[in-house]
């Protein structure tokens, strides 16, 4: 299944895909039992939203074994893992606006899993009963200010720097996916996430061992190789399998 927000007639609303087809739900499909309705729109007739308004948003860093090499940096025993605000998520097709002009700003695309019931002290053998499912991230990330304060938050916070979308999928292995970024239609990152160097289901039982997550967190799970920098005027698309293509355009702030 592939479930979306989108906006139509001035209200925020709920839906699942199927093909160019959206139909609308009665509600929330992360909070409540949502039931199909008979009304139907064509994706060209909405607005999509990020598929996911998340409390909080967790980061971990360094988890492909190609983008460990890359940096020439050791294999990290535990995930490490960082806080960054959802008020920087945007959705398909929204600008991303860079406000250091003169600062090394970076895509890094990644695989992000939407978790769907509280979570607490989670063991891996059942961390994925846990993910609702899937979507598509570009974590940008301005590197001066990263090199600046050694952590990352506000390098990788600023407004419009959190792409999701543009869907959720729910009928994917995160574990074993390709996903792929291009800048202007040529191809920067491809990897598929056999590459993990934390499975996801290691990833939940780290974090829900240290703060407790809740239906609508986000978890972005990792960048492989291949990371670069973009400016204003740059088209940038990731596209993961069994999820779709998220498309966005950068700008000058």
């Amino acid at each position: 299944m592939k479930y979306l927000r989108f906006y139509k007639n001035d209200e925020i609303k709920h839906g699942l895909l199927k093909e160019d087809t959206i139909i609308e739900l009665s509600g929330n499909f992360l909070y409540e039992k949502a039931e199909q309705t008979e009304t139907r729109y064509n994706l060209s007739e909405v607005k999509l939203l990020p598929p996911v308004d998340p409390g909080k948003m967790v980061a971990v860093g360094l988890n492909y074994t190609s983008h460990a090499k890359e940096m020439g940096r050791e294999i990290p025993e535990e995930p490490m893992f960082f806080m960054v605000s959802p008020t920087a998520i945007i959705g398909n097709d929204d600008n991303i606006k860079i406000p250091n002009i003169n600062h090394r700003i970076d895509y890094e695309a990644e695989l992000a899993l939407v978790i769907g019931k509280k979570a607490k002290n989670v063991k891996q053998e059942s961390a994925l009963s846990y993910v609702f499912g899937y979507t598509c991230a570009n974590d940008i990330s301005d590197r001066d200010l990263q090199k600046r304060d050694i952590q990352f938050t506000r390098a990788k916070s600023y407004d419009t720097f959190k792409p999701l979308g543009p869907v959720i999928s729910t009928n994917i292995n995160g574990n074993d996916v390709n996903i792929s970024l291009s800048v202007n239609s040529v191809t920067k990152q491809q990897a598929n996430t056999k590459d993990f160097i934390h499975s996801i289901d290691v990833i939940i039982e780290k974090i829900t061992q240290v703060m407790t997550l809740y239906p609508g967190d986000v978890i972005l799970t990792g960048t492989p190789s291949g990371v670069g920098s973009i400016k204003p005027g740059d088209k940038i698309e990731i596209n993961i399998e069994g999820i779709g293509t998220l498309r966005n355009n950068v700008i000058e702030n």
